[in-house]
This record gives C-alpha cells, structure tokens and sequence, in this order.
C-alpha cells in the first residue's frame, strides 16, 4: 500500500522507557502544539520498556496516522534512543523532548522558529524553574559549569531534552553515550552556530526517574574528556572543486 501522505515538516522524536502513564497526555499536548507546524511526525522510540507503554503509544496511534513507534528490544540508553528516532525520521527539521511530561510541548514552535537562520543549526531549551530536588539540581548546576568552561559550548543547559536541530547536522555527529549532552559543542565543532530558548520545567507527570544519582557521574567525566580531544583535533575542512 502506498502513503500518499505528505513528507512531514517536522519530526518530533520522543524517548520512553516505561512511561505507560505518561503517552496520552503528552501525545496530546505534542499534538496542540505542534498542529501550526504541519504537516508533522512524532516518533516514539521505546527503549525497552516492561510496563505498557507500548501499547499506550499503539492505542494513541490508532486514530493519529502521524504518530509512529519503533522499538528497541533492548534497553540501550537515552542518546540510543534519540539517534534511532532521527534516523527514523523523514523531516529536516527534527525536535527531541523527554518523555516524562517535564519538557513542555508548547515551546516547539519557539524553537522551530529560530531555526530560521541558516547558520543555526541547534536551538536548545534552557531549564528556569527547575523542578527537581536539591541533590540533583546542585550535581546538574556543577556538570553543566565544568562542562561549559572546558568546552566553551555557551550554553547553560545541556541537560534538557528539548532540542530543535537540523537532522542533516545530527547525522554529521559522531555517536556516543551521552551524545545529546553534548551537542552544542559538537555542533558548533562542524562550524554551525547555536541558538538558545529558556523552557519552563514542570514536574514528572506520572511514574519514577530512570536514573540513579550516580549513573553519569564518572562516565560523564570521560565523555567530557572525549569531547574536549574530539574538538582539538578538528581542523579546517578545505573548499574542493573539480578541475575538469
């Protein structure tokens, strides 16, 4: 059968594992927010989940023909997860938000529309207001300070999950854990500019974080040493042209 549906403008990449509370809700604000961008895609990617999420996003799918699902049969990670749905993904233009109901739907025409400049091929969210607890915020606070002196990326806050980026960029990157933290400076290493938006954090809507205190804390340190090697070693791509 084929789809006669137009190519999408827009793909909207979301991350789960084991948000089985979260998908309608979400699927619906995603749905408002982006419904000025269409024609859009919104691409699941379940990274292993063991509760019903699955079939949440299958049920949310059947009267929603831009709703799509991939999924992993293992868990594999955040970054995994966010490069299986850009590579899924038929828009240029692709936005990524987490799946746990914190990044607010409503800021993805905002993003989309800075992407109006040519040079820019990155629009991050910043958080303000965040809602997690003490601990975190204080860890994310220091990551986030040690990581923009290194790396001099000029952003705040790499942490947050909404991100609007060229898709033809993205795939430019090399791939890694931990790779969505880091793609302002790696961004900026191809030569592309970087814009910024500040986003309101919410609170999680349903469910328990999938991550520990601990679970980034010294790999981060070796991906940060990573990027750091990765942007040293970038020289100049030279201009070529045929002679014929």
């Amino acid at each position: 059968m084929t789809d006669l549906s137009p190519a999408p403008r827009l793909s909207v990449v979301v991350p789960v594992k084991n948000e089985a509370l979260n998908i309608l809700p979400l699927v619906e604000e995603i749905e408002r927010a982006c419904a000025e961008l269409a024609p859009f895609e919104v691409v699941y990617v379940d990274d292993g989940s063991t509760d019903a999420t699955v079939e949440q996003v299958l049920s949310a799918r059947a009267t929603r023909p831009w709703l799509r699902l991939v999924r992993h049969e293992a868990s594999c990670g955040q970054s995994a997860a966010v490069r299986t749905g850009v590579h899924a993904a038929r828009g240029p233009i692709v936005v990524t938000l987490d799946g746990d109901g914190q990044n607010d739907p409503a800021f993805i025409p905002q993003l989309v529309a800075a992407l109006g400049d040519p040079q820019v091929a990155l629009v991050a969210g910043q958080r303000v207001g965040r809602k997690d607890g003490t601990y975190k915020k204080w860890q994310s606070r220091i990551a986030n300070g040690v990581r923009g002196r290194i790396l001099k990326d000029g952003t705040r806050d790499t942490g947050c999950g909404l991100k609007a980026f060229r898709r033809d960029v993205y795939l430019r990157l090399p791939y890694f854990d931990a790779l969505h933290r880091f793609m302002p400076a790696l961004v900026k290493r191809e030569g592309f500019q970087i814009a910024h938006v500040d986003v309101i954090d919410r609170p999680r809507h349903a469910g328990t974080s999938n991550y520990g205190m601990f679970d980034r804390l010294w790999v981060g340190i070796l991906d940060l040493a990573g990027v750091w090697w990765l942007i040293r070693r970038r020289r100049r791509v030279p201009a070529a042209q045929e002679i014929v």
